[in-house]
């Protein structure tokens, strides 16, 4: 009997060798580890979805990843804390993310969590915003040197002479100050030439209107209601902005340029109180950075155009046009396009008014 149980003890344990190495060779046919569930998940990480501007890129990104094969997009906003995105960030790392594509708040702290990310394997796309001083794996954005010298070119085409206000945006972005480098590019010739006056120079916190308002309202008074155009970096400070020159009744008499065709800035070019934005082919950058998340969460080569310097590394970039926008081409740019509707825009001017337009 003592014989019979080892025999059968013996047979016991070869079959469990034998159905444990059966399943470690179904899992590992592909030569990969069996950790890959063949599904793709994409991490994007918004800096604050209160703003207009990243709704639009949201939506556009994960229909677009979605279409090209992701099975999930999680999607979180820090609302502007860059504390909070950082955490946020840290938490998808732990549900499975194959890329993370983020749109910093703040350009230098998610650096911290872009690293975490880059070391445990999950490659990371900065959108839009460079994310600086950490090894990432790309970059996507516009020319935004470019975006700035477009601004100062049209004011400057505008108002050749006169004192200029310049409103930086959030000191924290990075973008800010690649925009004033192409504001300057433009403006500094003009002023050593004697025809630009800077009257002052102020930076909007989180790019927030009601900063911008203050700004404004205290360059007003400083400087006696003697400005004649106002640098704004893009259309949430530009409105802050119009509404301290509205007070004094000089919204429309100071130009001001701006940026991300936002819906109220299109109004308020139609309507004569800005006067011009950069417009950002949403459609464009989206769909390009989610075409980047696909290919590289797949493990699969892309193609850059440049490099861009971000403090320490030189990361591989794909950067494209954006478009200057004033009310002469309204119609053929941001609404011919379908970033917004027609009846949407010139909502505020009189029918008689309006240009004429098929949809």
């Amino acid at each position: 009997m003592k014989g019979t149980k080892v025999s059968l003890f013996a047979v016991l344990v070869f079959i469990l060798i034998l159905s444990a190495c059966g399943q470690d060779v179904d899992n590992d046919a592909d030569g990969e580890s069996g950790e890959d569930d063949g599904n793709l998940t994409i991490g994007l990480s918004v800096a604050d979805l209160t703003l207009e501007r990243w709704q639009h890129d949201r939506d556009i990104f994960v229909e677009k990843a979605e279409e090209l094969g992701a099975d999930e997009v999680i999607v979180q906003s820090a609302d502007g804390d860059d504390a909070e995105q950082n955490s946020q960030v840290e938490t998808m790392l732990t549900q499975d993310v194959d890329v993370m594509v983020i749109i910093p708040d703040n350009s230098d702290s998610i650096g911290a969590a872009a690293s975490q990310a880059q070391e445990q394997g999950i490659p990371v796309i900065a959108y839009d915003r460079m994310i600086n001083d950490t090894d990432i794996e790309a970059y996507v954005s516009f020319d935004n040197e470019r975006v700035g010298e477009m601004q100062a070119e049209y004011l400057v085409e505008e108002v050749p002479e006169g004192k200029y206000f310049l409103l930086g945006g959030a000191p924290t972005d990075s973008n800010a100050q690649v925009f004033r480098d192409g504001q300057m590019n433009v403006l500094q010739p003009e002023i050593d030439e004697g025809n630009i006056e800077v009257v002052g120079d102020q930076w909007a916190d989180e790019w927030s209107a009601t900063e911008a308002l203050d700004i404004m309202e205290n360059a007003l008074t400083s400087n006696n209601n003697d400005i004649d155009a106002v640098v704004a970096s893009n259309d949430n400070t530009a409105g802050g902005a119009i509404q301290a020159l509205n007070a004094q009744d000089l919204d429309g008499e100071v130009a001001i340029s701006g940026q991300d065709a936002d819906l109220a800035a299109a109004q308020r070019i139609v309507e004569g109180t800005q006067s011009m934005t950069v417009y950002k082919p949403i459609t464009e950058i989206a769909s390009r950075a989610a075409e980047l998340a696909v290919t590289i969460g797949n493990g699969e080569e892309f193609e850059a155009d440049t490099e861009v310097e971000n403090g320490e590394y030189n990361i591989p970039s794909v950067l494209l046009d954006p478009i200057s926008v004033n009310e002469d081409n309204m119609v053929d740019t941001i609404i011919e396009d379908g970033f917004h509707d027609f009846e949407d825009v010139y909502e505020g001017v009189p029918e008689e008014e309006r240009p004429d337009y098929e949809e």
